[in-house]
């Protein structure tokens, strides 16, 4: 095992899938000399040249139609979005040409591409560069959805996507590319549809995504002071969406807490909320609680911009309320 940043973590599977497979290609803006927005690709032009390391004008549909074209043809592009704000500029190119193709083709047409694109809050770029899109995705049948939280999540869901034969969207936190864990130094891969239990409890259920996951971790081992045992789950892909271990930890604590970032309403919370009350419904204690954003545009004031992201005091306010211990979420 080794350490590495997040963003080193993606760096180092994009540069192992490049040379292991000729097909594999990245384009997007200012992947190039400049190592994208967020240095995650800096190097690779230097390593593979422009023919691989592709940079394109400020044209999100261009990329992602650029990306399906070359996918058809038999090649496996990597398309970064810059900001998953503008990737709502290539709505068309994903939800109806990308994700249907190969059904509208009678399956004679693979769709192996790979979507990078970073969401989330807390860096001050304001409300049109701080969204978390990604329930808008996995409302769409035939896209793959990823969220990983950590290096090595992140390092082993993406070479696993970028062998995969259907689209992928690939979701990373801005806030988590400097986050360091430890990653194999041997190749492996992680599965698409499992989910991982971050740490194990007996008392209550906390379900998070991305960023929000260390977020809960945090939380967990401060109540763990308090002699509450939570239980952390990550699962890591939203589509496809293991819920067994999920329903399993609700079995066992009778409480359940959902923690994401985007907007509560509509948010991929709701899904999992749904899919617990139809599996689990009678295992339940307490209602069902939701940690997320309040339903707000993220303002550009920092004080504002923290009051709209869940964040371990929230977390730890929905537990205490979930186990009757406070009225406040």
């Amino acid at each position: 095992m080794t350490e590495v940043t997040y963003s080193e973590a993606i760096r180092a599977a994009l540069r192992e899938e490049m040379i292991r497979d000729s097909s594999v290609f990245l384009i997007g803006e200012d992947i190039g000399q400049h190592g994208g927005a967020f240095g995650v690709t800096r190097g690779l032009y230097e390593e593979f040249g422009p023919e691989r390391v592709i940079n394109t004008p400020i044209a999100e549909a261009a990329i992602a139609g650029a990306a399906t074209g070359a996918a058809m043809a038999g090649t496996r592009p990597i398309a970064e979005i810059m900001y998953m704000d503008f990737i709502t500029a290539a709505m068309s190119q994903i939800v109806n040409q990308m994700a249907k193709m190969r059904y509208m083709f009678g399956g004679k047409a693979n769709i192996s591409l790979v979507v990078r694109t970073p969401a989330g809050a807390g860096r001050g770029n304001a409300a049109q560069h701080m969204q978390s899109l990604e329930a808008w995705y996995v409302h769409v049948p035939g896209l793959k959805v990823v969220m990983p939280a950590t290096p090595y999540d992140a390092k082993g869901l993406l070479k696993t996507a970028i062998r995969s034969d259907d689209p992928v969207i690939f979701i990373e936190n801005k806030l988590l590319y400097a986050t360091r864990g430890e990653v194999p130094t041997e190749e492996y891969l992680i599965p698409f549809g499992e989910t991982d239990i971050k740490r194990a409890g007996r008392d209550v259920t906390v379900v998070a995504t991305s960023r929000m996951v260390l977020f809960a971790m945090a939380a967990a081992e401060t109540l763990a002071d308090e002699g509450i045992d939570v239980e952390v789950i990550d699962p890591r892909t939203l589509v496809p969406l293991d819920m067994e271990p999920i329903v399993s930890s609700v079995e066992k604590t009778g409480r359940a807490i959902v923690v994401h970032e985007a907007c509560e309403r509509c948010g991929v919370g709701a899904e999992i909320v749904a899919q617990i009350q139809e599996q689990a419904l009678y295992y339940l204690d307490v209602p069902i609680l939701r940690v997320a954003n309040p339903n707000v545009p993220i303002p550009f004031a920092r004080n504002l911009e923290a009051a709209a992201i869940p964040d371990e005091t929230r977390i730890i306010a929905a537990v205490k309320q979930s186990l009757g211990l406070n009225t406040m979420v």
